[in-house]
């Protein structure tokens, strides 16, 4: 097994090579992209090559996430670009298919390529780490059908250590939550909507306002199921009240505790990679 540092060495060694040429890096403004956002413009100078990072901005995501992915993206340096899609409506996936995520990475990483090639540059590359690839993500999938090289994986990068090493060269968001898509919030077969993604996503803001960090609300049709890390469920008891008045406030009839706590992926229990 690798050590860190070794790691280090061949994420650094593989960037610089990349940064010979121009660059699109899929930019979220999560800590996996601003790591390699730092690292790629650095090398970059060396050269006298462009980073673009490029925002996919789309309603399935959180809303402020485009405005902290251009305050990082200065930060850093990069030419940040903002490309718009709909994924309800282009990537058919109103009804969240278990696919779902294969669909909206070949829709978005598709659009990146197209403004890679009018750019002129031939490397995208993203963010995704070493943990990702023992968990259900069947996006990956469709980086692989699309060429788009994954630097922090392929170096052996786990979550812990990119955030390890965002910390060392002081990135502002090295501590910042996972924000996947609004739609992991439901059910596969559930049918989306904005409105209620938006319902989801500002109730959840609002939790944060309480002082959780990790923070998700699942929705089971009326159901609202809260999960948090296992050391703040007291804190939530203790703000039961205002809970429960802020969540049926949005229609839900129920409001419930996991009683795992907040866990990635916890709408996947039933899905398989052969799936």
């Amino acid at each position: 097994m690798k050590s860190y540092e070794e790691k280090k060495k061949q994420l650094f060694e593989k960037i610089n090579s990349l940064a010979k040429e121009d660059i699109v890096l899929a930019f979220s403004g999560g800590v996996d992209s601003s790591l390699l956002l730092k690292i790629c413009c650095d090398s970059s100078k060396n050269y006298g090559t462009t980073v673009y990072a490029i925002t996919v901005h789309t309603e399935l995501h959180p809303m402020k996430d485009v405005e902290i992915a251009t305050k990082v993206a200065k930060e850093a340096g990069a030419k940040h670009l903002v490309v718009y899609i709909d994924e309800l409506q282009d990537a058919g996936i109103e009804y969240n298919p278990i696919d779902r995520c294969y669909r909206c990475k070949s829709l978005l990483f598709g659009k990146l390529k197209e403004k890679a090639k009018e750019l002129g540059v031939k490397n995208v590359v993203e963010g995704t780490n070493e943990d990702d690839l023992h968990v259900y993500r069947p996006g990956i999938r469709a980086l692989r059908e699309l060429n788009i090289i994954s630097p922090l994986a392929e170096s052996g990068f786990t979550k812990a250590e990119v955030r390890k090493l965002a910390a060392e060269y002081g990135i502002s968001v090295a501590n910042r939550p996972s924000t996947p898509c609004m739609a992991t919030r439901f059910p596969y077969g559930a049918k989306l909507d904005y409105e209620r993604m938006h319902q989801v996503e500002e109730g959840e803001e609002w939790l944060k306002t309480l002082g959780f960090y990790n923070v998700r609300i699942r929705v089971h049709g009326e159901i609202a199921r809260i999960e948090v890390d296992e050391k703040d469920m007291p804190l939530l008891l203790n703000n039961r009240v205002k809970v429960i008045e802020k969540l049926k406030a949005f229609g839900y009839d129920y409001v419930t505790v996991d009683l795992e706590g907040f866990r990635s992926g916890s709408m996947d229990i039933h899905v398989t990679e052969k799936n």
